[in-house]
């Protein structure tokens, strides 16, 4: 339908203290646009971190090519085979003992997009790499709102030492914008949602968006006349692309809200093993399944391109109560052949796989240009090591969702030489982002083999 109505991308529903973008609608499209000149979506990028390694024989498929059988941990990925790389044999060697006795899980979450090894320091004196998503959004983070966003579901103190000899700051960020400046994750999702959409218009203030909390009112209320004013002017399919996106935003909304009641009236669960902040859920699952949501919309409304995630740190002692298993992960996958102790590390395993496809089907159900959110994505989920027991820092479990914007071939297990450089596959992930790179760390070429290009 042509209106006649021409919308910028960088299009905001605004009220006082708070603008909404908007996603991809087709009023963005210049009327009467050839599909040859319509603009491509962007391709965006998210590396998701689960902690202290898996167990790779329930994690590592037997055959290769597309019609491998799928593993124990990876079966829930099942429905979505097709958009899912299984990449075997690259390595993290950067984070490898050297002679060091301890300092496995630091070196593994710090080497995880430097390529880089930590520096051994106790002090302020840190020294690593810059990390690969921020390598992307040095070049193309002006393009949108934020240049990147780093979110964890666990404490990310950069203070102190974690493990002998070793700053705290290289095991709670992925994220290094220089090889001495860390990116701290943000860990609430209220203070995510209020960075995504409560702010950015005039009259903004700390005090409008407190007696807003205080009211329990909507963000949406506040942009309410300006969406009104705004959907006069659009079709039909986009006046449903755009209440689609703000019901989503608010369901997200009142999940937030529903933690915080939860945290100021106290919960008959047991209390987690670290301070959380107002609005971060007691159950794990439901604050990896908001980051994940809010990681949805920041892509949808193409407010960023570039995020990173840490769905538990290394070392992590978090408890899954929600799937029966009150014992610590990070002692768990210590289990030196206890079936047991094994059994609980595969079933958490299994449920990180399970909040990861969730993610994915997300993406998959938004449309966007001639596909999906996932078909324009490249989303790489995996752990710095291998297996947890030995601390072995190769052959490291990793998967590639999406198509990178035709990009990337998904669909299939691909295996590679032993140890060959992670890196190789960082760096050929930024050229596909239009970030071309020679080296990362100790990369020795873009890896090659899970594209057609």
């Amino acid at each position: 339908m042509i209106t006649g109505r021409h919308l910028p991308r960088r299009t905001f529903v605004k009220g006082l203290g708070t603008s909404i973008a908007l996603p991809f609608l087709d009023a963005m499209v210049p009327a009467l646009a050839s599909a040859a000149t319509r603009p491509a979506p962007p391709r965006r990028m998210a590396f998701i971190y689960v902690p202290n390694g898996i167990h790779m024989a329930e994690w590592t498929p037997k055959t290769t090519g597309a019609d491998y059988r799928l593993t124990r941990i990876l079966e829930p990925i099942a429905p979505l085979q097709s958009e899912v790389l299984v990449l075997t044999g690259l390595a993290q060697m950067t984070g490898s003992p050297y002679g060091e006795k301890e300092g496995d899980h630091v070196r593994a979450a710090g080497a995880f997009l430097t390529g880089v090894r930590p520096k051994m320091t106790r002090g302020v004196d840190i020294g690593i790499g810059i990390s690969a998503d921020q390598l992307a959004a040095h070049r193309i983070g002006s393009q949108t709102r934020f240049p990147s966003l780093e979110l964890s579901c666990e404490d990310s103190r950069m203070g102190g030492f974690c493990e002998p000899s070793y700053s705290c700051a290289y095991l709670n960020t992925l994220s290094w914008s220089s090889p001495t400046t860390p990116n701290p994750p943000e860990i609430n999702p209220r203070a995510v949602f209020e960075r995504l959409f409560g702010g950015g218009a005039p009259g903004e203030t700390r005090a409008s968006r407190t007696q807003r909390a205080l009211e329990r009112r909507s963000i949406l209320d506040f942009v309410l006349e300006d969406t009104r004013q705004l959907q006069l002017g659009l079709g039909p399919t986009d006046r449903r692309k755009l209440d689609e996106y703000l019901t989503a935003v608010r369901v997200v909304e009142k999940r937030i809200q529903a933690a915080e009641k939860e945290e100021a009236e106290g919960s008959e669960r047991p209390a987690p093993s670290m301070s959380r902040p107002a609005g971060v859920p007691t159950e794990i699952g439901e604050h990896v399944r908001l980051m994940f949501d809010l990681l949805t919309l920041a892509f949808q409304a193409d407010l960023t391109r570039i995020v990173t995630l840490i769905v538990g740190r290394e070392g992590s002692g978090l408890t899954f109560r929600e799937i029966g298993i009150p014992d610590a992960h990070h002692p768990l996958t210590h289990h030196r052949g206890n079936p047991e102790m094994i059994e609980k590390v595969i079933r958490i395993n299994r449920y990180h796989v399970e909040l990861f496809v969730r993610f994915l089907n997300k993406l998959r159900s938004q449309p966007e240009g001639d596909g999906s959110l996932l078909d324009h994505s490249m989303i790489l989920y995996g752990s710095g090591l291998s297996d947890g027991d030995k601390h072995l820092h190769y052959d490291l479990p990793l998967l590639l969702a999406g198509r990178g914007g035709g990009s990337v071939k998904p669909g299939r297990h691909v295996v590679y030489k032993p140890e060959t450089p992670m890196n190789n596959l960082l760096l050929a992930m930024l050229e596909r982002m239009g970030v071309p790179t020679d080296t990362l760390g100790d990369s020795t070429g873009k890896l090659e083999g899970f594209s057609e290009l």
